[in-house]
């Protein structure tokens, strides 16, 4: 119907000029239409003629062209043009199969990006759940969709770690490692890591050999060397980091299809790089090779450091030929901090200067830090810094206090939606208490309106076909006009990478029928059975929506 609708509107514009203005339809209030135009607005600007006059000749074609399919076109204001479609139309709207506008394409969701050996702070909870989101609505809109993940098992965050491990272990003593239990080697690996930072920035002894174990972990992967004690510690080390990863992508129901270690596309971005240097991309530097990106409007950055080690730089270039090999993708979006847009941009101009077409498929989102409401002060293990586990931490404790029982169902619920309903470029403001609220904003309000449907719908048991020439009354038509709009809101979010959409529409949606409830009687009334359907229909589209944001959508809580 909204092809068809712009259809005839340009059909009726096009009779003044063949310059045609962008044609917009916008969703209005269902008081006064299903849908606006103000296409006579932007016509009486370009051939100076009365809007309003304008609107009531386009109306009155529009009208004229879809006929019986709409209720009525009328003309408001100064010549804005408000569309209501018949019942049937809307009817026909709500059962309609979604599209897929991305049917054909591969694309490479890469997002959460952690580091082994270091504690996951609460930006990597925010870009595991945004980024599942977004490849769950990419895959709504008829896209192959491969998520993957992609982490520095390599680096001078390893060898902060390693040293501190070491000193930790009084010397290279891999059979130490056995006295940690289990469940302390995340906090104790996180624990290392903040010694070797504060030991790299304060004493020059340390740094130095820091900067030697760095280059040891490198060696380890460069010769295979799965024996000696050092590598021991490392490979060992590295798998318990894996293995908390795990449990944590476990813990909120995400899954990867392929994790990239940077070990992996360390030696291809370093023959990428050394190819390149020999073609004039990059430039010898004081001993370092950089791509000079002041000759783009950019900065120069640094892809193989003076001791000859690539640097994320060169890792990311390798990281996208692994991709390309795996995949074939025909668009790769990267999801990580807004900190990450100038190199980011640094990698992607380098990329283009011998891979083009390459560089042209991918593309980066950023968001910024996630940070407590009114500046509030959380514990953390590592003093300074808002872990993930400290978000969860606090949820969890909120949802107690307001339900008096844990729910690991209501707690996700509540930390995706809080995240995902913000819109995605600034700081992410993450306030416990309203996150669990079930009478506000929040994912647990979603998910007890979803409950409350379908015990409705369990007081009877089962609801009669419909007739297609059906009519709605006031108080029907209202949760029928929203829900009508769930194909398209689906299909903008995905277009528009940007969940915080979907999340506004499914709030209003609830609100819509917790009016419509309010206002209707439902069991025993002379409309029962539509009433009924509508209830069926809502918690379907309720559901559908939370499980395209990763939420769960439990019949009773």
């Amino acid at each position: 119907m909204q092809e068809d609708l712009l259809q005839a509107i340009a059909n009726a514009a096009s009779k003044y000029t063949h310059d045609l203005p962008d044609i917009e339809l916008s969703f209005v209030d269902e008081l006064k239409g299903d849908y606006s135009t103000n296409i006579a607005l932007k016509l009486a600007a370009k051939t100076k003629k009365n809007p309003r006059e304008l609107a009531q000749i386009i109306a009155g074609d529009i009208k004229v062209e879809l006929g019986t399919r709409l209720e009525s076109v009328t003309v408001a204001g100064p010549g804005f043009i408000n569309i209501i479609l018949s019942d049937e139309e809307l009817m026909g709207l709500i059962n309609s199969k979604p599209k897929l506008p991305l049917a054909g394409q591969v694309i490479v969701v890469e997002y959460s990006d952690p580091n082994p050996f270091k504690l996951l702070h609460a930006g990597h909870l925010y870009t595991s759940i945004v980024g599942d989101a977004i490849a769950n609505l990419l895959s709504a809109s008829g896209a192959l969709v491969y998520r993957v993940n992609y982490g520095g098992d390599v680096g001078l965050h390893v060898g902060k770690t390693i040293w501190a491990m070491i000193q930790e272990l009084d010397g290279e003593f891999p059979e130490k490692l056995t006295s940690i239990k289990k469940n302390e080697r995340s906090a104790w690996m996180s624990h290392a890591y903040v010694l070797g930072t504060d030991a790299y920035e304060k004493d020059e002894q340390a740094k130095t050999e820091i900067i030697e174990y760095n280059k040891k972990v490198y060696a380890i992967h460069q010769n295979k060397d799965y024996n000696s004690p050092l590598a021991q510690i490392y490979w060992t080390t590295r798998e318990w980091s894996y293995e908390a990863l795990d449990d944590f992508y476990q813990k909120l129901n995400i899954k990867f299809d392929k994790y990239y270690p940077e070990s992996e596309a360390m030696p291809i971005g370093m023959d990428i790089v050394s190819k390149q240097l020999d073609a004039g991309v990059f430039t010898k530097s004081e001993g370092a090779i950089v791509f000079k990106g002041e000759d783009f409007g950019l900065h120069t950055r640094v892809f193989i450091n003076s001791h000859g080690l690539p640097t994320y730089e060169a890792k990311e270039l390798g990281l996208f030929q692994l991709k390309l090999r795996d995949y074939k993708y025909d668009r790769s979006i990267v999801i990580t901090g807004n900190e990450q847009e100038q190199y980011m941009k640094v990698v992607l101009k380098a990329l283009e200067q011998f891979m083009p077409e390459l560089a042209d498929k991918n593309e980066y989102l950023g968001h910024g830090m996630v940070r407590l409401s009114g500046g509030k002060k959380m514990s953390s293990r590592l003093g300074n810094i808002l872990t993930a586990e400290d978000v969860i931490v606090s949820a969890e404790k909120a949802t107690k206090e307001v339900s008096g029982k844990y729910d690991e169902r209501v707690v996700l619920a509540a930390i995706k939606y809080s995240m995902l309903k913000q819109r995605m470029g600034g700081d992410i403001i993450y306030d416990p208490e309203e996150s669990v609220s079930v009478l506000g904003n929040s994912g647990p309000y979603l998910q007890y309106s979803y409950a409350r449907a379908k015990s409705i719908m369990a007081k009877i048991d089962k609801i009669s076909k419909i007739d297609e020439n059906i009519s709605f009354e006031a108080g029907e038509r209202t949760l029928v006009n929203k829900l009508a709009r769930y194909n398209r809101v689906v299909e903008q979010t995905a277009a528009e990478l940007s969940p915080n959409i979907l999340c506004t529409y499914l709030y209003e949606l609830a609100q819509e029928f917790s009016r419509f409830y309010e206002k209707n009687r439902v069991i025993g009334d002379k409309r029962e059975n539509i009433r009924l359907m509508l209830i069926s229909i809502y918690a379907d589209r309720l559901k559908g929506g939370l499980e395209l944001l990763g939420i769960a959508s439990p019949e009773r809580l």
